[in-house]
């Protein structure tokens, strides 16, 4: 007797064995698929959820209200860490993403003695711990500011000076590493022919080669920015008193126990890091339709 259906009424006894099992399949991975995401967003609703709880227990619901955005808001502390991230996070993504950019040119368009080795300390703040990293940092503003104290008698303090020099200092890592993926994939040949068409080395690169590798400086800010206003570690080692960041300050308080209003400041640094996904998507569809 022949599998095939010759009345072509429907699918083959051979066809429908083959497509049951994948079926089958496909099924088992959309289970996981969703599995996942209730992993990874079920605890962020959770946490909008509860953040508008009146009540002052967080695993207790009584009634919706606002009431702990509105003490957020008030809360002199919470609102004095925050324009601290926000300074801090500005400052430094502005000097990373220039500085990010020049070394990525510097390794993918120059040939010189020592590449190799500058190749490897540029990606080394990628490579090792945030703790080993927070320590380094620490003793060397110590060691720092001892010497210009000895020098020249100035008496210098930890502040957001140092965590915006600290945050540069891995930031320029990151910036460095997206836009030299984005150079990678750029045909060297167009900024020849900029040059065969006598324009000037600077020139070459503000018209043809920065437009280009656009995509690739804004992600690298984009990392940067999230980064830095992420950042716990480093912050809590080298910055001084009166200088929190709200990351800081978030940790510190929940170390003390969970309130909603904690749950309300995460709720706004969720929300920050959603616009600035959402801007960036943005930038890069305007980009490429226009």
């Amino acid at each position: 007797m022949s599998l095939v259906d010759t009345t072509g009424a429907g699918p083959s006894l051979a066809e429908d064995s083959v497509a049951r099992p994948r079926r089958t399949v496909d099924r088992i991975l959309a289970g996981n698929a969703w599995l996942v995401f209730a992993f990874l967003y079920l605890p962020i609703l959770v946490l909008i959820a509860l953040s508008f709880n009146d009540n002052t227990r967080v695993g207790v619901w009584t009634e919706f209200s606002f009431r702990w955005y509105g003490e957020m808001f008030g809360h002199t502390r919470i609102m004095s860490a925050l324009r601290t991230s926000i300074l801090v996070a500005l400052m430094s993504t502005a000097v990373s993403t220039v500085l990010g950019t020049a070394a990525a040119l510097s390794m993918e368009r120059f040939r010189y003695r020592g590449q190799r080795a500058f190749d490897g300390l540029l990606y080394l703040p990628v490579i090792i711990p945030d703790i080993t990293m927070a320590v380094m940092l620490l003793l060397f503003f110590v060691q720092a500011f001892d010497i210009v104290l000895l020098v020249t008698g100035v008496g210098l303090s930890r502040g957001v000076g140092t965590i915006t020099l600290a945050h540069i200092a891995f930031n320029i890592s990151f910036v460095a590493l997206v836009v030299r993926a984005r150079l990678a994939g750029l045909d060297s040949r167009l900024e020849e022919a900029a040059a065969d068409l006598y324009a000037s080395r600077w020139q070459a690169f503000r018209r043809v080669t920065l437009p280009l590798i656009a995509p690739g400086v804004a992600g690298g800010a984009l990392l940067a920015l999230t980064l830095s206003l992420d950042d716990v570690v480093i912050a809590e080692f080298v910055s001084g008193a009166g200088t929190t960041t709200l990351p800081v300050y978030v940790f510190g308080a929940v170390r003390r126990g969970v309130s909603p209003l904690i749950n309300a400041v995460s709720v706004l640094m969720l929300v920050g890091s959603i616009l600035l996904v959402v801007g960036a998507l943005a930038i890069s569809r305007r980009r490429v339709e226009t």
